[in-house]
């Protein structure tokens, strides 16, 4: 092993420490308390003697953020997760979990509680680029993962979480509408409906809207509090409809709801933009 190969391997030690401040981290955040990134970073090289710079431990956040979304769990808002994580990070994760005793009721809490829409909200700001699909994402993950002793649904709890859902299409609602008043026009901006309220949730999408050309949209939107490239859950009537009316549809991601609405768009296809993992399955008899 060269010395350049032994400077990039972190040990057992080094890994606890990193995944323990993580978590700790991580539990505030979904708690809703204050906390200070850059003091928990500046702790924990003081921890480690200064044997890690300040982008090697944001790097290794940023695997924690992948191995917790695996897992089902929320990850820290601004660490961008990156799946190149080696077994060992995970079972200290899984390990470390375990032992966090307020860590799931934390987690629980966060994932169920109801939501409206904040006022106030820059919709000048909500638009933002969407995440690239990279080929790390299209990894199949590993049976270790799938079958981790510590692996939640939170992510697909909150997906459930209807007080949030209706939220987030309120917001996307109040955007389109600002959009088309933004650009002069009113009388489209007065035919957009919130159609998984006036007609059902059974179209495959919940708002219809326009375009600057007057083009009819379809609007799916799915909404997190989370970070900007957590996973999100789509119904295999969502997904048939974005194949059959590509032309129109959209799928709006809100995302960091609770701290400040925005959203990227997904237009046509979804499996166009993301990798299907097919999670359930319905059985009968």
């Amino acid at each position: 092993m060269t010395p350049t190969q032994k400077n990039l391997d972190w040990s057992p030690t080094e890994i606890a420490a990193v995944v323990r401040s993580y978590l700790d981290m991580l539990a505030l955040e979904l708690a809703g308390q204050q906390y200070s990134k850059t003091a928990f970073r500046d702790s924990l090289i003081e921890q480690l003697q200064g044997s890690r710079s300040k982008g090697s431990i944001e790097f290794k956040h940023c695997n924690i953020s992948a191995v917790m979304q695996q897992l089902g769990y929320p990850s820290i808002q601004g660490y961008k997760r990156r799946d190149n994580f080696q077994k060992s990070l995970v079972q200290e994760i899984e390990q470390q979990i375990t032992l966090h005793p307020s860590l799931a009721h934390i987690a629980l809490s966060a994932v169920n509680q109801p939501a409206q829409v904040p006022p106030f909200v820059p919709l000048e700001q909500a638009l933002q680029e969407p995440p690239p699909r990279t080929a790390q994402a299209q990894e199949a993950v590993p049976d270790y993962l799938r079958h981790s002793p510590v692996r939640r649904d939170y992510l697909a709890q909150e997906a459930r979480n209807r007080s949030l859902g209706l939220a987030g299409e309120q917001f996307v609602l109040a955007y389109e509408q600002w959009k088309l008043q933004r650009h002069g026009l009113p009388d489209l901006a007065q035919q957009v409906e919130h159609v998984s309220v006036t007609l059902g949730d059974g179209l495959g999408f919940d708002i219809r809207s326009f375009d600057l050309a007057g083009n009819e949209q379809w609007i799916e939107v799915k909404t997190t509090s989370f970070a900007k490239d957590s996973p999100f859950f789509v119904t295999r009537n969502e997904l048939r409809t974005s194949q059959a009316h590509a032309d129109k549809f959209h799928l709006y991601r809100v995302f960091e709801f609770r701290k400040q609405p925005k959203f990227f768009d997904l237009p046509g296809s979804i499996e166009a933009h993301c990798l299907l993992d097919p999670v359930t399955y319905r059985a009968s008899f």
